[in-house]
């Protein structure tokens, strides 16, 4: 090789080896650039990218009844999200996610707009697993699942309006879930995690907070008897062609409510088209005019002043009485009955009567001290808190007709509360929803001589000469009151529209439960409460008792009291007598 060959070689040499050197300066200057002077930057960058703060949701507390069994339960499921920005980039994938999701081409593409430049969308909430694992085959960049948890009702209708419901949040909406969502809400933790570009947890890198679960919630409903009771229910308001009807059971002796229905009902897992109508919970926020139900605690005024005893002769003949402008009537002239027999035959005539002579004064005090006009405090929203006027402004005719339920308006629960303090000797409960563990105090309402008296003619009324046989119970004794009220219409009362209930309890010679009972307007020509709500007792009852395991009296058949003619001179008398015999008399059947 030539001189001149040789040193233009070399000068190629140093002018590759030059341009290297060159090149590994520039890419060490770079890295130092990179990974000294902008390393926050950029490492701030890829955590906004791949590192996320995400929720780690726990369960909402379980409803329990009192025996345990589940009422409402959150199961897990997945939701599917997605950062947006990583999602716009990826329109090809969409047709397939929205066809997967059942949800709009449209719909996805504006909610892509709408959250353009954030990091978190939700695309569908709660959807089962087998879709999940779909989506997520999808192997879309920037959609990712999170679990979160969904509540299951087991019960159904059965419990949907004492129950209510939780939104897609897991946030109690209505009536046991709204009242005690504080209880029963679960607080999520926060977890750092990283992420891969499809959203897929590669790892986790710190606990920011624990998740707190929910606290179970023990009801004192029996889920047994709540089916009795919605079974027994539905059957009425579809045999009568009711619109609908309302029932509580309670424990007299602790004043626990054991069941609480209304019928129709709605599922509180499928609320697909549901109306805001099925969901309030009629037996506490809805009033009625109770009707003869009533009756028991006029007379138990009257009872109070001592002008009266169960054998005390009123003259209901000729069984209609006109007071104030209104005439008062019964189905049939009873002639001579008892105070006992008024409640037996449910006089109206009878109940006016004796209401008449008392001051206004001492039944307003019993109407008050049994409850009515006042919430019972049972823990559920929307109680209302019935009415009754002030005893001043009563006029005769209004304290006649209050004597049988008409004028004062009442709901299912409170009617049953004070049913209760009949049964309790006296002493009405303060009502709970949740389960007592521990006995507390009631308050007297009238002394257990009384009471007894009050059960001992309540009994009447279930036997063959009263307006309720249909509410027996065989091997039990049975204590009760029918009502059959008109109802209230825009114009007044409706001549066609009625309001058919029954309040009792058993075993009467020692009460454990109590049950009303009330159908709104029953059709088809029977409306009276003995025909359309005391049957609804009898079915209740007849299986609460034997899942109880309540021993039967053993005395089935009740005695009765009936009116002896009086002997000259004298004021009347009063005898007790056996099934063989008959009591004679009718009264009105309200």
């Amino acid at each position: 090789m030539s001189a001149a060959a040789s040193g233009r070689a070399g000068s190629r040499y140093w002018i590759v080896l030059s341009i290297m050197l060159a090149g590994f300066g520039l890419l060490a200057v770079r890295a130092f650039y990179l990974q000294i002077i902008e390393a926050n930057y950029l490492q701030d960058q890829s955590n906004a990218t791949h590192l996320r703060i995400i929720e780690d949701d726990s369960h909402r507390g379980m409803i329990l009844d009192r025996n345990g069994e589940p009422l409402a339960i959150s199961t897990p499921v997945e939701s599917v999200w997605a950062n947006p920005d990583e999602l716009a980039q990826a329109r090809g994938s969409w047709p397939a996610l929205a066809r997967l999701l059942g949800i709009s081409l449209a719909g996805l593409a504006q909610a892509v707009r709408r959250n353009a430049g954030g990091h978190f969308m939700y695309i569908e909430r709660q959807i089962a697993p087998q879709t999940a694992k779909r989506v997520m085959g999808l192997h879309i960049p920037g959609v990712a699942l999170q679990r979160e948890f969904r509540r299951y009702y087991p019960a159904g209708p059965v419990t949907g309006q004492l129950i209510g419901f939780t939104n897609v949040d897991d946030v109690g909406q209505d009536v046991i879930e709204l009242a005690y969502n504080y209880w029963l809400r679960a607080i999520p933790g926060k977890e750092r995690v990283l992420q891969d570009r499809y959203g897929n947890i590669v790892q986790p890198v710190e606990s920011i907070s624990l998740p707190v679960p929910g606290k179970n919630l023990t009801l004192s409903i029996d889920r047994r008897i709540q089916f009795l009771v919605y079974r027994a229910l539905k059957a009425a308001v579809g045999t009568y062609h009711a619109h609908a009807a309302s029932a509580v059971v309670l424990d007299v002796r602790t004043g626990e409510v054991l069941a609480v229905v209304n019928v129709p009902s709605f599922n509180p897992n499928n609320r697909n088209g549901l109306r805001s109508s099925l969901v309030r919970d009629r037996a506490v926020t809805d009033v009625f005019e109770p009707g003869s139900t009533l009756k028991p605690f006029t007379i138990a005024a009257a009872l109070e002043t001592g002008r009266y005893q169960p054998n005390t002769l009123i003259n209901t003949s000729p069984g209609s009485v006109r007071v104030g402008g209104y005439t008062i009537r019964d189905d049939e002239d009873s002639g001579i009955i008892s105070v006992a027999q008024i409640i037996e035959k449910s006089s109206n005539v009878g109940a006016s009567k004796i209401a008449l002579s008392l001051d206004p004064r001492t039944m307003w005090d019993m109407f008050r001290l049994v409850g009515f006009g006042a919430p019972t405090g049972v823990g559920l929203p929307g109680e209302a808190s019935g009415f009754v006027r002030p005893f001043q402004q009563w006029v005769p005719s209004e304290q006649a007709t209050m004597s049988f339920g008409y004028g004062i308006s009442v709901t299912v629960m409170q009617l049953a509360q004070a049913y209760g303090g009949l049964a309790n000797d006296g002493v009405m409960m303060p009502l709970t929803i949740l389960r007592r563990d521990q006995p507390v105090a009631g308050r007297r309402i009238m002394s257990a001589t009384m009471a007894q008296e009050m059960r001992a003619m309540l009994e009447l009324v279930v036997s063959s000469g009263g307006t309720a046989p249909g509410a027996a119970v065989a091997n039990y004794q049975v204590a009760g009151k029918t009502g059959t009220a008109h109802k209230v219409g825009a114009g007044g009362y409706e001549p066609n529209g009625y309001i058919a209930s029954f309040a009792g309890f058993v075993p009467a010679s020692d009460p454990r439960l109590a049950m009303v009972i009330m159908v709104n307007a029953p059709g088809g020509g029977e409306y009276y409460g003995g025909e359309v709500a005391a049957p609804v007792f009898n079915r209740v009852m007849t299986g609460a008792l034997r899942l109880l395991n309540i021993p039967p009296d053993n005395l089935p058949h009740p005695q009765q009291w009936v009116a002896q003619a009086p002997a000259p001179g004298a004021t009347g008398g009063f005898v007790r007598i056996g099934p063989q015999d008959s009591a004679s008399g009718a009264g009105g059947r309200l």
